[in-house]
């Protein structure tokens, strides 16, 4: 089967995901993208753009595969010609519909941001089938669809969340877990002390100041520790990394990004324990690999992170929500036990996420797309 994948926002994660599916599935993928900057653009003009490659394009797509950074239903107006008969299908890495945007976002103050969640549930509304990367995902954005379309006059087309809703299926994240193997399997001689890791971006859905702030009790308490912080950034990064790197210049062993895959992977795999604060995760990518590092995390009971471990185990590895104090008691008692700690193994409950056991059901879920509209062709076909 021949695939069209669009992705206007082909960098970090995203950029992963394509590259993965391309490397692994048994389907023939074309890659029609855009660099992964200026996100807002991209959702309103890559449609145009990638519109035009695609009909330059002299293959005839089975099936047009994009990411939710797409207006599909421009996209699909562009290129008519090509795609009226072709299906569709659309993967949700993230949406602006219950993304927690930042207070000091512009579009935010003045009251623009309903626009990008528009072209998410229109785009949705377009599909022949929507994947959402975790069943969090999926269930987060149906339930906050009724009061979204509310805040429209009417009529403001709620019949639309039965209809995504009843094509919406839920297809994890893919990720190149393996890569990580040969780095595991180094010799390497661990500090005394033990290592507490930051890994995510430094944005503010990622929660630093609460993060450092539990750390800083811990410091305040002489509780010894050593500390990686790794991770993108954007040029208006939070400024509590700039103060944490004074206040904790005693405790880091690294600050900053790591400039190639295996310098991320030793850190790591230096790390013991990975105390996340995020108050927006749809999967957790970094939380994913930092377990699948033997990280021991410890998790909020909240966003997509309750389904990356057995349920009969959520009391080790969660602590309440937006619980500062309990998160640094949890944290301390793990430093004073780290030989201990790091006999514990947390690979086995991610490894499900790697590439080389996903892409069957993948290639099934892209393949049943397909079908599904051939079949729904025929039964709409008067001579059928």
């Amino acid at each position: 089967m021949k695939i069209a994948l669009i992705e206007p926002f082909f960098g970090g994660s995203h950029r992963q995901w394509a590259e993965g599916l391309v490397r692994y599935s048994s389907h023939e993928i074309e890659l029609f993208t855009l660099p992964g900057r200026h996100w807002k653009w991209r959702m309103h003009g890559a449609a145009v753009t990638l519109a035009g490659r695609f009909l330059e394009t002299s293959r005839q797509a089975d099936l047009i595969l994009a990411s939710d950074m797409l207006d599909l239903g421009l996209f699909l107006a562009l290129t008519r010609s090509r795609s009226a008969s072709t299906p569709v299908a659309l993967y949700f890495h993230e949406n602006q519909l219950t993304y927690p945007w930042s207070p000091q976002d512009r579009d935010v103050q003045n009251a623009r941001d309903h626009h990008y969640a528009f072209i998410n549930y229109s785009s949705a509304l377009l599909a022949d089938r929507v994947f959402f990367n975790s069943p969090y995902h999926r269930e987060s954005f149906c339930n906050a669809l009724p009061g979204f379309l509310k805040s429209f006059p009417p009529p403001n087309n709620k019949e639309g969340i039965e209809i995504i809703e009843k094509k919406s299926r839920v297809l994890p994240l893919g990720m190149d877990l393996k890569k990580f193997d040969p780095v595991k399997e180094e010799k390497r001689e661990r500090p005394k002390r033990g290592v507490i890791l930051w890994n995510h971006r430094w944005e503010y859905d990622k929660a630093p100041e609460s993060f450092f702030r539990v750390l800083k009790m811990l410091k305040e308490r002489g509780v010894a520790f050593h500390l990686i912080v790794l991770g993108s950034r954007s040029e208006k990064y939070p400024p509590v990394f700039d103060e944490a790197r004074h206040f904790f210049q005693e405790e880091l062993l690294h600050f900053g990004y790591a400039e190639s895959f295996e310098e991320y992977a030793r850190w790591l795999c230096l790390s013991d324990i990975l105390p996340v604060t995020s108050i927006q995760d749809f999967f957790g990518g970094s939380v994913v690999e930092a377990m699948y590092c033997n990280v021991k995390p410890l998790l909020p009971l909240r966003l997509a992170y309750p389904g990356h471990v057995p349920e009969s185990l959520h009391a080790s590895f969660f602590y309440p929500e937006d619980d500062e104090r309990e998160l640094a008691n949890r944290l301390q008692q793990r430093l004073f036990s780290i030989q201990l700690l790091r006999k514990q193994k947390t690979e086995q409950f991610v490894a499900r996420y790697d590439w080389q056991t996903l892409i069957d059901q993948y290639d099934r879920a892209l393949t049943e797309v397909t079908l599904a509209a051939s079949e729904k062709d025929r039964s709409t076909d008067p001579g059928s």
